[in-house]
């Protein structure tokens, strides 16, 4: 048995948990290591897609106000 195999999954199209590789991997989230992990799926992407929106947002603002330290337009 593959590590994913001994796991827990989060199928997005029938939005049930799956122990194991069961499901295409287009419609799979995971590994978890417990059934209750996979079941919040929904709510851990939410928040990691917040967390890397922020973390690319700071990035992009990255020195901005820097830049515009000694200029005067």
């Amino acid at each position: 048995m593959s590590d994913g195999d001994d796991k827990y999954w989060y199928n997005t199209k029938t939005r049930e948990v799956e122990h194991g590789m069961l499901s295409p991997a287009p419609e799979r989230v995971g590994p978890f290591d417990t059934a209750e992990e996979a079941e919040r799926a929904p709510e851990i992407i939410q928040e990691r897609a917040r967390a890397w929106a922020e973390e690319e947002r700071r990035e992009d603002s990255w020195g901005a106000d820097d830049a515009l330290d000694g200029f005067e337009g």
